[in-house]
């Protein structure tokens, strides 16, 4: 119970990575603000949360609008009165080569995970600081570490800017006692992969990049974003942790 009486807010939490963060939080005792734009998907997922004698709270926004960012915020500080965890998960890929690339697809792209991280991180900080600190987990993507042979440019570029908004944060803030770090999954089990990855052969091309040999799993995911916000992570900052079995390590 790492974190019972702490405040949590996690973007992207209707499913996927962003579902298993919240639930994870959840089963140690945080007070979790589930967020998204994917209304039924939030709700299953702080339902859930509440049947298994944990608090949650929903919060529909679109990250990429500051104004959504802004209400949720005052909401947060209005009923806890502090932020203690944000993870910013929100994401998404157009999957197409580069060539082809519609420019409205790059600004989309660019918005939820670029610019969504960047309002996250800049509307959460003065309720850190008030707080007397914090810890920010940004989740970014091996593509954010190296030029990822399967991902599309635009996704390679956000999670890059992604992996140095992170270090330049925690850098300028820690003296304000707010941590900053990234994880950075290889391709990760879920519904959406399933899909991309229905061809055997594609399969088999995104197993044979990793040594472990199988793809994360969710909770593989959680467990690192779990670590980096608790306070076994307290001397820990700036940090790009992979959880790719080994991919990066070639």
């Amino acid at each position: 119970m790492r974190f019972t009486g702490k405040t949590v807010l996690v973007t992207g939490a209707g499913r996927g990575i962003g579902a298993a963060v919240a639930r994870a939080f959840g089963a140690e005792g945080a007070m979790v603000y589930v967020c998204g734009v994917h209304e039924d998907g939030c709700r299953d997922v702080a339902a859930a949360l509440g049947e298994a004698g944990g608090e949650a709270r929903v919060l529909l926004f679109d990250v990429a609008d500051e104004p959504g960012w802004i209400e949720a915020l005052r909401r947060v500080e209005a009923e806890r009165g502090r932020l203690d965890v944000l993870v910013n998960n929100a994401g998404m890929n157009v999957r197409l080569p580069l060539e082809e690339y519609p420019v409205e697809a790059f600004d989309r792209v660019m918005a939820v995970n670029v610019r969504g991280v960047f309002l996250g991180m800049k509307h959460a900080i003065p309720l850190m600081r008030r707080g007397g600190g914090g810890a920010i987990v940004n989740v970014s993507s091996v593509s954010g570490l190296v030029g990822h042979r399967y991902t599309s440019i635009p996704y390679i570029a956000a999670k890059g800017a992604v992996t140095m908004m992170t270090k330049g944060v925690a850098v300028q803030y820690a003296t304000h006692g707010i941590r900053v770090n990234s994880v950075h999954p290889a391709t990760v089990e879920t519904a959406l992969v399933a899909e991309v990855l229905r061809d055997p052969e594609k399969r088999a091309q995104r197993l044979g990049e990793i040594p472990l040999g199988r793809l994360a799993t969710v909770d593989d995911v959680a467990g690192a974003v779990l670590y980096l916000a608790s306070s076994e992570a307290a001397f820990v900052t700036g940090v790009s942790l992979p959880v790719d079995g080994g991919l990066t390590a070639y």
